[in-house]
């Protein structure tokens, strides 16, 4: 059955793997990049290498808070013409260092597109996702326990320290907006697709090429669709081992999940965003 699927950094790494596998199994594919330019071509390498491939772009840089707004609007409308709902939204889009780790609303840039962009997305499009929907959330074996003065842009962080917080806090809320939609959908769940897989990032950051990309693929794939994630609901999935697992012991705490959960809202709030 023919699924529709957004996919936040599509243009290259796991996502660019993710969406060949997806449109491979005849999957409509929503491909979200920062560069129009890579967006195009993108789209037409894989209408070439998939004839029958169901595609549709989206533009938008996720440090910009305004944009992944828009990002969602530009989504709702086109479904909404389209009298679609969203089956799937993988928030597979990261970053690890960055020239300038400051976006222009005074955040750290690495949180924003590591978690706040994310859960702002998955906020502003809950109205189609559906009972049976999932939204897949991209974890790593990298977790540390989250400064809240530096989620909210008061506290400086090294790049290795950014990165393994905002991993944690993507987890963190995760298992919180999956707990408490688990009655009434969609499923949310948070995946480790695998350390150290050969990604620009991690060539980046590390030096090294790398694991093969298609085995995060395969368990986005996985997360995505398969019946193997269907009570999945709030779980992280450690693709390290194969298999779900305790994620942070923080992430374990409701009390410091709610908090966490407080603070994310109260900032947008205060950027006025997370409204339709």
């Amino acid at each position: 059955m023919n699924k529709t699927i957004l996919l936040t950094g599509a243009t290259d790494g796991i996502g660019l793997e993710t969406a060949k596998m997806l449109l491979a199994q005849g999957h409509t594919v929503l491909l979200h990049g920062r560069s129009q330019a890579k967006l195009s071509a993108l789209q037409v390498a894989l209408t070439e290498q998939y004839p029958k491939a169901s595609t549709h772009t989206y533009i938008a840089d996720l440090s910009d808070m305004s944009q992944v707004q828009t990002l969602a609007k530009n989504v709702l409308a086109d479904l909404a013409e389209n009298n679609n709902q969203l089956d799937v939204l993988i928030n597979n889009a990261g970053v690890y260092q960055l020239v300038d780790a400051t976006t222009i609303d005074g955040l750290d840039a690495r949180f924003v597109v590591n978690t706040i962009a994310p859960y702002l997305l998955t906020k502003l499009l809950l109205p189609v996702l559906g009972h049976d929907s999932r939204v897949v959330n991209v974890s790593s074996a990298a977790q540390s326990s989250v400064n809240l003065n530096a989620l909210i842009g008061n506290t400086e962080l090294s790049d290795s320290a950014a990165y393994a917080q905002s991993k944690l806090a993507i987890t963190m809320w995760s298992r919180h907006l999956g707990l408490e939609l688990k009655d009434t959908g969609p499923l949310v769940v948070s995946v480790n697709p695998k350390s150290l897989l050969g990604s620009k990032m991690v060539k980046d950051a590390y030096g090294i090429d790398g694991g093969d990309l298609k085995i995060g693929a395969d368990i986005f794939c996985r997360a995505a669709l398969s019946d193997e994630f269907k009570d999945a609901a709030g779980l992280y999935f450690d693709n390290d081992t194969g298999r779900f697992a305790p994620p942070h012991v923080d992430a374990l705490d409701n009390a410091k999940n709610q908090q966490l959960v407080d603070t994310l809202d109260s900032i947008l709030a205060q950027l006025k965003l997370g409204k339709a």
